[in-house]
């Protein structure tokens, strides 16, 4: 099949798996006589796999060092459990801060309802106050004290 039936079937941009081609990858197809690639069941299934663990929010080195083991079928299994591991706890620290970012901003969400000129609402007050250096509901603290360092030696040679 052509790049564009194979990027239909996987749902993967044309640019993405000529991309995939040339970092190593997907082997490169072979040439027609007419120059188009050429791609066959192994390409489907190896792009089918890319894009999954892409899925997966996998980074491409991780992919690469995947495929490699599955390309090499006798290797301990080990490596991929490990990677799994790393993975997993990389996500679930992401996922930390997402739900820390979801009460800040619950927080400063609070403080604005209803309808009301923008001179009025809270959030913007929030923001400007946290952007001056000023203790916001959203950060309690934790980014104003380098701020108002910033503030002050800017200051101090401006």
């Amino acid at each position: 099949m052509r790049i564009g039936a194979l990027g239909q079937v996987t749902g993967v941009d044309p640019e993405t798996i000529r991309y995939y081609e040339r970092i190593g990858l997907l082997p490169a197809p072979t040439r027609r006589a007419n120059g188009y690639r050429a791609y066959g069941p192994a390409h489907l299934e190896r792009l089918a796999f890319i894009r999954h663990c892409r899925a997966l929010d996998m980074p491409l080195a991780d992919v690469q060092r995947l495929l490699h083991l599955l390309d090499h079928p006798l290797d301990d299994c080990q490596d991929v459990d490990q990677l799994i591991d790393t993975h997993l706890a990389h996500v679930q620290g992401r996922l930390q801060s997402l739900q820390a970012l979801t009460r800040q901003l619950e927080q400063l969400r609070g403080r604005c309802h209803g309808q009301h000129a923008t001179a009025e609402c809270g959030i913007l007050h929030e923001l400007v106050a946290a952007a001056q250096g000023e203790s916001c509901v959203c950060h309690s603290g934790s980014v104003q004290a380098p701020l108002k360092d910033v503030q002050r030696s800017v200051s101090q040679t401006g």
